[in-house]
Protein backbone atom coordinates (compact mmCIF):
# COMPACT_ATOMS: atom_id res chain seq x y z
CA UNK A 1 0.00 0.00 0.00
CA UNK A 2 1.62 3.29 -1.11
CA UNK A 3 1.26 6.71 0.52
CA UNK A 4 -1.42 7.97 -1.88
CA UNK A 5 -3.55 4.86 -1.40
CA UNK A 6 -3.25 5.13 2.39
CA UNK A 7 -4.18 8.82 2.29
CA UNK A 8 -7.20 7.98 0.16
CA UNK A 9 -8.33 5.33 2.64
CA UNK A 10 -8.00 7.71 5.59
CA UNK A 11 -9.91 10.38 3.69
CA UNK A 12 -12.71 7.90 2.93
CA UNK A 13 -12.88 6.86 6.59
CA UNK A 14 -12.85 10.49 7.73
CA UNK A 15 -15.85 11.31 5.53
CA UNK A 16 -17.88 8.17 6.23
CA UNK A 17 -17.16 8.14 9.98
CA UNK A 18 -17.55 11.96 10.09
CA UNK A 19 -14.20 12.34 11.86
CA UNK A 20 -15.46 10.26 14.79
CA UNK A 21 -17.67 13.11 15.90
CA UNK A 22 -20.16 10.74 17.54
CA UNK A 23 -17.58 9.92 20.24
CA UNK A 24 -16.53 13.55 20.60
CA UNK A 25 -20.13 14.72 21.18
CA UNK A 26 -20.59 11.88 23.66
CA UNK A 27 -17.45 12.91 25.52
CA UNK A 28 -18.63 16.52 25.57
CA UNK A 29 -21.87 15.53 27.29
CA UNK A 30 -20.08 13.28 29.77
CA UNK A 31 -17.58 15.98 30.71
CA UNK A 32 -20.36 18.50 31.23
CA UNK A 33 -21.92 16.05 33.70
CA UNK A 34 -18.51 15.52 35.36
CA UNK A 35 -18.14 19.29 35.73
CA UNK A 36 -21.49 19.40 37.55
CA UNK A 37 -20.37 16.56 39.82
CA UNK A 38 -17.15 18.34 40.81
CA UNK A 39 -19.07 21.53 41.60
CA UNK A 40 -21.15 19.68 44.22
CA UNK A 41 -20.31 19.93 47.96
CA UNK A 42 -19.02 16.33 48.23
CA UNK A 43 -15.59 15.06 49.21
CA UNK A 44 -13.10 14.28 46.42
CA UNK A 45 -13.40 10.51 46.85
CA UNK A 46 -17.20 10.58 46.39
CA UNK A 47 -16.82 12.85 43.38
CA UNK A 48 -14.27 10.50 41.80
CA UNK A 49 -16.62 7.55 42.31
CA UNK A 50 -19.44 9.46 40.63
CA UNK A 51 -17.02 10.42 37.85
CA UNK A 52 -16.35 6.76 37.10
CA UNK A 53 -20.07 6.04 37.05
CA UNK A 54 -20.77 8.90 34.64
CA UNK A 55 -17.74 7.95 32.54
CA UNK A 56 -19.34 4.56 31.94
CA UNK A 57 -22.01 6.39 29.90
CA UNK A 58 -19.45 7.34 27.26
CA UNK A 59 -19.88 4.26 25.06
CA UNK A 60 -23.71 4.04 25.24
CA UNK A 61 -23.93 7.75 24.43
CA UNK A 62 -21.49 7.31 21.53
CA UNK A 63 -23.67 4.52 20.12
CA UNK A 64 -26.72 6.78 20.46
CA UNK A 65 -24.91 9.64 18.72
CA UNK A 66 -23.81 7.25 16.00
CA UNK A 67 -27.47 6.68 15.15
CA UNK A 68 -28.52 10.32 15.54
CA UNK A 69 -25.64 11.73 13.50
CA UNK A 70 -25.80 8.76 11.10
CA UNK A 71 -22.12 7.99 11.32
CA UNK A 72 -20.82 4.97 9.42
CA UNK A 73 -18.37 3.16 11.67
CA UNK A 74 -18.28 -0.23 9.96
CA UNK A 75 -17.04 -0.20 6.38
CA UNK A 76 -16.98 -3.50 4.51
CA UNK A 77 -13.55 -4.75 3.40
CA UNK A 78 -11.84 -1.72 4.90
CA UNK A 79 -8.21 -2.52 5.85
CA UNK A 80 -7.94 0.15 8.58
CA UNK A 81 -11.03 -1.09 10.44
CA UNK A 82 -9.14 -3.36 12.92
CA UNK A 83 -6.81 -0.49 13.85
CA UNK A 84 -9.74 1.67 14.87
CA UNK A 85 -11.03 -1.12 17.10
CA UNK A 86 -7.64 -1.53 18.81
CA UNK A 87 -7.44 2.23 19.42
CA UNK A 88 -10.91 2.19 20.99
CA UNK A 89 -9.89 -0.44 23.55
CA UNK A 90 -6.51 1.15 24.38
CA UNK A 91 -7.97 3.41 27.07
CA UNK A 92 -9.22 0.44 29.12
CA UNK A 93 -5.65 -0.33 30.25
CA UNK A 94 -5.46 3.00 32.09
CA UNK A 95 -8.29 2.05 34.44
CA UNK A 96 -5.99 0.42 37.08
CA UNK A 97 -3.98 3.65 37.25
CA UNK A 98 -7.16 5.68 37.72
CA UNK A 99 -8.28 3.36 40.52
CA UNK A 100 -4.91 3.86 42.21
CA UNK A 101 -5.29 7.64 41.97
CA UNK A 102 -8.83 7.40 43.33
CA UNK A 103 -7.63 5.48 46.40
CA UNK A 104 -4.37 7.31 47.11
CA UNK A 105 -4.99 10.85 45.79
CA UNK A 106 -8.71 11.33 45.09
CA UNK A 107 -8.36 15.11 44.68
CA UNK A 108 -6.04 14.50 41.71
CA UNK A 109 -8.23 11.81 40.17
CA UNK A 110 -10.17 14.23 37.96
CA UNK A 111 -6.95 15.76 36.62
CA UNK A 112 -5.58 12.30 35.81
CA UNK A 113 -8.81 11.22 34.18
CA UNK A 114 -8.86 14.32 31.98
CA UNK A 115 -5.21 13.85 30.94
CA UNK A 116 -5.73 10.20 30.03
CA UNK A 117 -8.96 10.87 28.15
CA UNK A 118 -7.35 13.74 26.26
CA UNK A 119 -4.23 11.71 25.39
CA UNK A 120 -6.48 8.97 24.00
CA UNK A 121 -7.30 11.31 21.10
CA UNK A 122 -3.75 11.56 19.77
CA UNK A 123 -3.69 8.51 17.41
CA UNK A 124 -6.87 9.75 15.75
CA UNK A 125 -4.98 12.76 14.40
CA UNK A 126 -3.30 10.25 12.07
CA UNK A 127 -6.29 7.90 11.76
CA UNK A 128 -8.65 10.59 10.43
CA UNK A 129 -5.88 12.83 9.10
CA UNK A 130 -7.13 15.63 11.37
CA UNK A 131 -4.57 17.83 13.12
CA UNK A 132 -7.32 19.21 15.36
CA UNK A 133 -7.21 15.92 17.30
CA UNK A 134 -3.55 16.54 18.16
CA UNK A 135 -4.34 20.13 19.18
CA UNK A 136 -7.16 18.80 21.36
CA UNK A 137 -4.70 16.49 23.14
CA UNK A 138 -2.43 19.40 24.03
CA UNK A 139 -5.26 21.67 25.20
CA UNK A 140 -7.06 19.03 27.28
CA UNK A 141 -4.07 17.17 28.76
CA UNK A 142 -1.73 20.11 29.41
CA UNK A 143 -4.60 22.38 30.50
CA UNK A 144 -5.84 19.75 32.95
CA UNK A 145 -2.33 19.28 34.36
CA UNK A 146 -1.85 23.01 34.93
CA UNK A 147 -5.29 23.54 36.47
CA UNK A 148 -5.23 20.35 38.53
CA UNK A 149 -1.83 21.29 39.99
CA UNK A 150 -2.61 24.94 40.66
CA UNK A 151 -6.23 24.99 41.82
CA UNK A 152 -7.45 24.67 45.37
CA UNK A 153 -9.53 21.55 46.05
CA UNK A 154 -12.67 23.70 46.31
CA UNK A 155 -12.17 24.92 42.72
CA UNK A 156 -11.21 21.68 41.00
CA UNK A 157 -14.40 21.83 38.92
CA UNK A 158 -12.57 24.30 36.64
CA UNK A 159 -10.44 21.41 35.36
CA UNK A 160 -13.35 19.32 33.97
CA UNK A 161 -15.03 22.54 32.83
CA UNK A 162 -12.07 23.40 30.60
CA UNK A 163 -12.00 19.80 29.36
CA UNK A 164 -15.73 19.92 28.56
CA UNK A 165 -15.40 23.19 26.65
CA UNK A 166 -12.42 21.76 24.76
CA UNK A 167 -14.43 18.69 23.75
CA UNK A 168 -17.32 20.89 22.55
CA UNK A 169 -14.97 23.10 20.54
CA UNK A 170 -13.29 20.03 19.04
CA UNK A 171 -16.68 18.66 17.98
CA UNK A 172 -17.49 21.93 16.21
CA UNK A 173 -14.11 22.02 14.43
CA UNK A 174 -14.37 18.37 13.32
CA UNK A 175 -17.91 18.88 12.05
CA UNK A 176 -16.79 21.85 9.97
CA UNK A 177 -13.81 19.91 8.60
CA UNK A 178 -16.06 16.99 7.67
CA UNK A 179 -18.41 19.27 5.74
CA UNK A 180 -15.48 20.70 3.80
CA UNK A 181 -14.25 17.21 2.92
CA UNK A 182 -17.72 16.17 1.74
CA UNK A 183 -18.01 19.29 -0.43
CA UNK A 184 -14.54 18.66 -1.88
CA UNK A 185 -15.43 15.03 -2.62
CA UNK A 186 -18.72 16.04 -4.28
CA UNK A 187 -16.87 18.64 -6.37
CA UNK A 188 -14.36 16.05 -7.59
CA UNK A 189 -17.17 13.67 -8.52
CA UNK A 190 -18.98 16.44 -10.38
CA UNK A 191 -15.79 17.37 -12.22
CA UNK A 192 -15.19 13.75 -13.16
CA UNK A 193 -18.73 13.39 -14.52
CA UNK A 194 -18.43 16.65 -16.41
CA UNK A 195 -15.18 15.57 -18.01
CA UNK A 196 -16.68 12.19 -18.86
CA UNK A 197 -19.74 13.79 -20.51
CA UNK A 198 -17.52 16.15 -22.51
CA UNK A 199 -15.42 13.24 -23.70
CA UNK A 200 -18.43 11.18 -24.75
CA UNK A 201 -20.09 14.15 -26.50
CA UNK A 202 -17.00 14.89 -28.58
CA UNK A 203 -16.32 11.24 -29.41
Amino acid sequence: MDHNELSGLKHELSVKAKNGIDFIVSASLVWILITIIWSLPFDSYSKSVLTFMVGALMLPLALLMLRLIKTQRKIANYPLQPLGLWLSFAQLFFIPFLIFMQIKMPSHCIMTYAIITGAYLFPYAWFYNEISYAVGVVVISVGSLILGSALDTSKLYFSPLVAALSWVLLAIVLAGSCRKKVKAANYLVAQHLCNYENCTSTA
